[in-house]
């Protein structure tokens, strides 16, 4: 095995001179895959991916994107390297309509953008719908669908999801589980941070369990899920 195409390695760190929230915590991801980060309530999972983002300071451990090592580079620089990132709050311009959400994506790119666009629409036919409607007038879900679309308008080969089905109701996240299965089907590199530790689990090609900032079980969606102590203290039994 190669090095992974994404990996946070050994990373410890916290937000600017604040305590160390990471500790010793490594999360990797490959093309096409779907990395997922869960465990209990503080336990570092947002910190984790925000990290591999380079929105927190790094005290040891490094982040290397297809072999280059950018644990030096903001964030702003990392998306130029083809990392995209959706927050769990504020992911969207509420003002604007979707269509000129998705132009926002595009704002690195000096090309022509048009084909992407049309390969949102495919993905999320509801926004080739309601195009031209302020994106503030969408349900929850609908909202996610803009922050994911808006992302892969930069052409990523690494997307990053913080928490996507936060405060929907459970069909709506069943869609935008399908629909991140089918981005990971072109070959982006998925990492997410999930509340539904199961359901994320279930569509995980690998699975994060973090604790207080370190590392307590690591494996394949699957094997995490038959796991019994990881049921047990995780996923409620």
């Amino acid at each position: 095995m190669g090095a992974p195409f994404l990996i946070g390695e050994a990373m410890t760190g916290g937000y600017g001179a604040g305590p160390d929230i990471l500790h010793d915590c490594t999360i990797a991801v490959d093309p096409g895959e779907i990395a997922v980060i869960v465990g209990p309530n503080g336990a570092g999972k947002s910190t984790g991916m925000k990290a591999v983002f380079g929105m927190l300071t790094l005290r040891k451990g490094s982040v290397r994107l297809n072999g280059e090592d950018i644990t030096a580079l903001t964030p702003q620089a990392r998306v130029g390297k083809g990392m995209g990132f959706v927050p769990q709050t504020s992911n969207i311009f509420t003002s604007m309509t979707v269509e000129e959400n998705l132009e926002m994506g595009a704002f690195i790119r000096r090309d022509d953008f048009s084909d992407t666009m049309a390969q949102v629409y495919d993905l999320f036919p509801i926004l080739k719908e309601k195009r031209l409607q302020p994106a503030g007038e969408l349900s929850g879900g609908q909202r996610q669908q803009v922050a994911v679309g808006r992302a892969l308008m930069t052409q990523p080969s690494v997307l990053m999801l913080d928490e996507p089905t936060a405060g929907v109701s459970p069909i709506v996240m069943d869609e935008l589980f399908d629909r991140i299965i089918e981005v990971a089907r072109t070959g982006i590199s998925i990492l997410m941070v999930e509340q539904n530790a199961r359901q994320a689990l279930e569509i995980a090609d690998k699975g994060y369990v973090l604790v207080q900032g370190r590392n307590a079980h690591t494996g394949t969606g699957k094997d995490l899920l038959a796991d019994e102590q990881v049921r047990r203290s995780f996923l409620g039994g």
